[in-house]
């Protein structure tokens, strides 16, 4: 059975006092685990530690990195300075050819700390292998996520991929995109000006 107490301490206690039935079900999809997953244990629930009331952005991605390592409880982000995975890449392509450059590294520290908040649709999968824990019960938690977020009408999502895009119901504002990652960026991801859209429905935009 897996170690929950790690990563439940990282989350925000509003999420605990607003959402307290689903992070009960969060703790028992993780006991469900084993002991090896990407992101580790203690990560899962990294982005949780942003209060509801910081968060101005909501992008929402379709599973962590399956390499171990490569995952932190951030969808997107990596602590990998060596190797950037191909969908970050494809990341950072569009958002240069919308701004000019990238004003963030890998950790896409520079956007949490902007009120970005980086979810994944499910938080955990089996090392090497994407969707592995897809019906696990991750999806109804971070449907439940969404519709709390989605309730303050000034936050805008930026939903990527098919998974994501189920969501749009939930936000007042919103972009979709097709997934960047190599097999669907052509598919309406690069061109999409989604980072541009974003900020054109915020009071102050994000720094991208």
């Amino acid at each position: 059975m897996a170690d929950i107490s790690l990563a439940l301490s990282k989350v925000h206690s509003d999420w605990l006092s607003f959402l307290p039935d689903t992070f009960l079900a969060v703790s028992k999809v993780i006991e469900s685990l084993p002991d090896e997953c990407a992101p580790n244990i203690e990560d899962l629930l990294n982005v949780f530690q942003m209060p509801p009331s910081e968060v101005r952005v909501v992008i929402v991605g379709q599973d962590p990195y399956p390499n171990l390592g490569d995952a932190i409880g951030y969808a997107f982000a990596t602590l990998n300075t060596n190797k950037t995975p191909k969908s970050l890449q494809n990341i950072f392509k569009e958002i240069a050819n919308e701004f000019g450059e990238v004003h963030t590294d890998n950790t896409l520290r520079s956007w949490i700390e902007q009120g970005v908040f980086l979810l994944n649709r499910n938080l955990s999968t089996a090392p090497g292998k994407s969707l592995a824990h897809a019906n696990i019960g991750w999806q109804s938690i971070t449907e439940d996520v969404v519709k709390l977020l989605g309730k303050n009408e000034s936050v805008v999502a930026l939903l990527m991929g098919k998974e994501a895009a189920t969501l749009q119901s939930n936000f007042a504002k919103s972009v979709v995109t097709s997934h960047p990652s190599p097999l669907s960026a052509y598919r309406g991801f690069f061109g999409s000006d989604a980072f541009k859209q974003v900020n054109s429905m915020l009071a102050k935009p994000i720094i991208w």
